[in-house]
């Protein structure tokens, strides 16, 4: 029995030696990748590299073959592979003992004064094993910036004009905090980082183009830099109060403006002052029973320009509201819809649009202002001097000296080459046609004449 038993020992040896020297072809195999994610967080204040460091970890009894561990990105990458001392951008046949580790150690470079870099540098490794395929993303800063990742702004914080700002994960405004952004001022967002305002924001843009203030996406490469829905927008919650945005350009958001909530003081929740509002894929303004005013603001090629619903507080003068279908956005809504109501709840309403323009082509739409009444709490809608294009007036409104179905002539208008020019042209009907008011300039800052102002916020020199 004794060698019987000793040959059992040794076939048994000899078994298991061979399977740790074999290679699993299941597909089942399992390994395990030290992160999903590789995050280069460093500043570069002058051209340089650095590097993280990936552990492919094989967890079965026998040995592992990589039929493949490459950079989508190809030799062009700004990453580098190294794998056992060599350097690459692709590797064939990596094997891993069982139960043992690969290391890959991947670079990138970067000279943070290239201006055509992106802000963040992305690519991915692909990990292919048995017909199975696994991606680790690779995220870097390219240019020179203040790169901010899920922030909370927890005291008073003023932003200046040094470098830009990249937002990445979420910017938070913490309530009874202020964040005051000063002009010239350039905040670039990413896909995934709403910008959430529970305290207070003031942007202090002026008129020159340099010194205005610009929130838009973080890809500023070709297709990427002209698409809608580029970052979430900019939103504010219930506690939020005295925002006030003077000159500020908000480009390619989901929704560049949420609102909800009436505002925890006697001041609008909201403050517009000669603000842009571009290229939002869902909504451009959107408020919920909360207070806006607004002033010489150019809200354009929305999916909804300005949604108001379940009541609130709004005034909107010398306002051009307009868009037109083109390749990025469908016109399929009107440009500006109001209600006192929302899923069968119902709130005071009290709103004046006065010198405004609302107009809109190329879509399935013929009202282009929408008004909806429901239930008995108080309902004020007025409209006073305005352009608009609707067939059928709503009859739960005041209106005054209304230019009805004439198109205002906007300068240039060129959709296939998404060129906007919505300044008036100089046979436009909206000139001379609004009413005095205390706005004294336009969106471009200019002067308007003494008499009557045209409608819209610019006045034609």
């Amino acid at each position: 029995m004794k060698p019987f038993g000793i040959l059992i020992i040794s076939l048994l040896i000899i078994f298991f030696s061979c399977r740790k020297d074999s290679f699993i072809t299941s597909a089942d195999a399992r390994i395990t990748i030290s992160a999903d994610t590789l995050k280069y967080d460093t500043i570069f204040v002058t051209a340089g590299s650095t590097y993280r460091t990936l552990k492919i970890i094989n967890e079965n009894n026998q040995k592992l073959r990589l039929s493949s561990l490459k950079l989508r990105g190809g030799a062009g990458s700004a990453f580098k592979m190294n794998v056992d001392g060599i350097a690459g951008s692709q590797f064939s046949n990596l094997e891993i003992n069982a139960n043992d580790s690969l290391y890959v150690f991947v670079q990138v470079n970067v000279n943070p004064n290239t201006a055509n870099l992106p802000f963040v540098i992305r690519d991915s490794i692909e990990v292919s094993y048995n017909g199975n395929d696994k991606l680790v993303q690779l995220e870097a800063w390219g240019q020179n910036a203040h790169f901010f990742r899920d922030r909370v702004i927890t005291t008073n914080e003023t932003w200046n004009n040094d470098l830009p700002y990249v937002i990445l994960g979420s910017l938070l405004v913490n309530t009874n905090q202020t964040l005051t952004i000063n002009k010239g001022c350039r905040i670039y967002v990413h896909a995934d980082a709403p910008i959430v305002v529970d305290g207070s924001l003031q942007v202090n843009g002026l008129k020159d183009t340099a010194d205005r203030v610009y929130f838009q996406g973080d890809r500023l490469d070709e297709p990427y830099k002209n698409y809608p829905a580029s970052w979430p927008g900019i939103f504010f919650q219930s506690t939020s109060k005295d925002n006030i945005l003077n000159y500020t350009s908000i480009k390619n958001a989901y929704q560049a403006i949420g609102i909800t909530a009436p505002s925890p003081n006697a001041n609008p929740k909201l403050t517009l002052n000669e603000c842009i509002i571009d290229n939002a894929y869902d909504a451009g303004i959107i408020s919920l029973n909360s207070s806006i005013r607004a002033r010489n603001c150019l809200i354009t090629n929305c999916g909804k320009n300005i949604f108001l619903a379940l009541g609130g507080d709004y005034q909107f003068t010398h306002c051009t509201v307009v868009t037109y279908a083109n390749r990025y956005i469908d016109h399929r809504d009107p440009v500006l819809t109001v209600s006192n109501f929302a899923n069968n709840s119902s709130n005071n309403l009290n709103a004046i649009f006065r010198n405004c323009i609302f107009w809109g082509e190329n879509g399935i739409v013929n009202d282009e202002v929408v008004v909806l009444k429901n239930g008995s709490t108080i309902f004020n809608v007025e409209f006073d001097h305005n352009l608009w294009k609707v067939q059928t007036i709503p009859s739960n409104i005041t209106s005054n000296q209304i230019i009805n179905n004439q198109s205002p002539q906007f300068d240039s208008i060129n959709t296939s080459r998404n060129y906007y020019d919505f300044r008036l042209a100089t046979s436009s009907p909206a000139i001379n046609k609004g009413v005095n008011t205390t706005v004294i300039t336009d969106l471009d800052g200019k002067t308007r004449p003494v008499g009557l102002p045209d409608l819209g916020c610019f006045e034609k020199q």
